[in-house]
């Protein structure tokens, strides 16, 4: 199986569907250089008349040129890759709505005026029975979720479940999550995180991935109950923990610096020395010899040098950014 990935072009008032089979893991560093170096990666894909759903599209991307708006989502390692993204994101679309696509494919059809539902058939989200509640030992969980109890207090646990599984056990789970023993405090950043609060009828949600089906709120079960939903920010549910239960917010250096090292610049055209240099005549009895891939020029669809260029220096400044706020 590969990582399949989507794209959508919108330019002029017409759009466009490019597909890549392998590409999924790479929707990111396609996008860091910026929306010129983006429309032309994705444009050098196929270009197919149908839509992925969300099973089979593990990453996309919508550039709307009309519009300035980039919608995206793909998976990330970690709480601080997804937010050095984002950081550099902002300054290499200068003067674009730079949106995550938390509802997947959904964001990217309703953008287009098609809604939420034409990739996804009825009944189509995954509800379950709860029957337990285990949260995990590890001190570094996938996501937090917290509960505010009877008497106004706030509990918090580490989870193993993504945040929007959380949801898919419908009420019933908030109270075996309340008789649950406590966990480790995390000792690193989750990708998302919920909090329950029974008595104001209230779910609160964040996450730095995809939380498909939660933007069509309420679902089944939470008929009553309002959703709140932060997006990517953690920092609602990190003011309603309990002192000794704190998300470890950790500087961004280490990611930002992953991206640099993912976007070294290009080696040199050498094409026109070299083809210069077959047509030189060589040393008596001796024929000038070249490697042939040494021949091949940039190849179109990457970044240029001055959008790598740029690109560092988007990421340099995210890096004194994120010094001088530490």
């Amino acid at each position: 199986m590969g990582a399949r990935a989507q794209y959508v072009v919108v330019e002029n008032g017409a759009w466009q569907r490019y597909y890549s089979h392998w590409a999924a893991n790479r929707v990111v560093d396609d996008l860091l250089p910026g929306p010129a170096a983006a429309t032309r990666c994705f444009r050098a894909n196929r270009e197919i008349d149908e839509w992925l759903d969300d099973v089979w599209c593990e990453g996309a991307a919508l550039v709307d040129h009309d519009r300035r708006v980039l919608l995206w989502f793909a998976f990330v390692d970690s709480w601080d890759d997804y937010v050095a993204a984002r950081a550099v994101l902002a300054r290499t679309w200068p003067g674009w709505d730079v949106r995550f696509a938390h509802d997947g494919m959904g964001d990217l059809t309703h953008h287009l005026g098609l809604g939420r539902d034409l990739t996804r058939t009825p009944g189509w989200f995954e509800t379950f029975e709860p029957s337990g509640f285990q949260g995990t030992e590890d001190t570094t969980p996938w996501s937090v979720v917290s509960v505010r109890l009877s008497d106004g207090g706030v509990r918090a646990w580490g989870s193993c479940w993504e945040p929007v599984a959380h949801v898919a056990g419908g009420p019933g789970l908030i109270d075996l999550i309340a008789a649950s023993p406590a966990t480790p405090v995390p000792t690193a950043m989750p990708c998302g995180g919920v909090h329950f609060d029974p008595q104001a009828h209230t779910v609160s949600l964040w996450a730095v991935q995809t939380v498909t089906g939660v933007p069509g709120w309420p679902l089944p079960g939470w008929e009553d109950w309002v959703l709140d939903f932060h997006g990517d920010d953690h920092t609602r549910q990190a003011g309603l923990l309990p002192a000794d239960f704190r998300f470890p917010v950790p500087p961004l250096a280490a990611a930002l610096h992953r991206l640099a090292d993912g976007h070294s610049a290009p080696l040199p055209d050498m094409s026109a020395p070299l083809a210069r240099a077959t047509g030189a005549a060589g040393p008596e009895g001796t024929t000038p010899v070249v490697n042939p891939a040494a021949l091949v020029p940039h190849e179109p669809a990457d970044p240029t040098p001055a959008e790598l260029a740029a690109l560092r220096r988007a990421i340099d400044d995210a890096l004194i950014a994120g010094a001088g706020a530490g």
